[in-house]
């Protein structure tokens, strides 16, 4: 399929970057089950897992967002926001998956001796504990949290530690998200920014994120690789 924001060649990558949620793990099944948990425990119903999905790489402001209808300014949201977390850290990998063909994108970047990390504004006491479920703690030598650094996206420094982690200039780097910021931290960090489109996007349209190019699925990744 032809990739419609890609018009010239990409330079080749010595590594390429990840989000996290949306990106390389679909997140969203435990996501919204602990935001429903929360309204069970207040007596209402469950919402379906659709309502929630576009919203989970906004965290927690997104899930109690859509589950009671709150912003960071009313009163209620930082209690609500820290029941959530604390009851997603106690379901954090039970029904989230790896989205298919992320294994064997993976392999095939290893076998081509491209270095790959993971880049999110998830907070470590979650990352790191489904990172080494998913047993990729072993592979990569890179995994940046949202508090790793003082800054989270769209600010470039996670991305740029990310690349130091590595021994890789920003500007040999490919960054891989769904959302918004992430294309924007990737331009800031002087990084080439793709689109994730079968990530979650925030109910937004990624064709207005200047993006350098997009992908349908983690294996056309391997398709905007230059041949060697």
């Amino acid at each position: 399929m032809p990739n419609k924001f890609l018009t010239t060649p990409l330079k080749p990558p010595k590594a390429i970057l990840f989000d996290f949620d949306g990106t390389f793990a679909d997140t969203a099944p435990d996501m919204g089950f602990a935001a429903n948990m929360l309204r069970k425990s207040r007596g209402m119903a469950t919402l379906p897992a659709s309502d929630y999905r576009a919203y989970v790489s906004l965290g927690g402001r997104g899930m109690v967002g859509v589950a009671f209808g709150v912003m960071p300014e009313d009163r209620d949201f930082n209690l609500l926001r820290e029941e959530f977390l604390n009851q997603y850290e106690k379901n954090l990998c039970v029904h989230t998956t790896l989205f298919a063909g992320i294994n064997e994108m993976v392999a095939s970047l290893e076998a081509r001796n491209i270095a790959w990390g993971i880049v999110t504004n998830k907070a470590a006491r979650f990352t790191t504990p489904i990172v080494e479920q998913m047993g990729l703690d072993t592979r990569t030598a890179a995994i940046v949290s949202g508090d790793t650094t003082p800054h989270a996206k769209p600010h470039p420094q996670p991305l740029l530690h990310a690349a130091a982690l590595l021994k890789v200039a920003p500007h040999e780097c490919w960054y891989v998200g769904d959302d918004e910021r992430d294309i924007l931290a990737a331009h800031a960090a002087g990084m080439l920014g793709i689109v994730a489109n079968y990530g979650y996007l925030g109910g937004r349209d990624p064709a207005t994120w200047g993006a350098d190019a997009s992908i349908d699925s983690p294996l056309q990744l391997l398709a905007l690789l230059p041949l060697r």
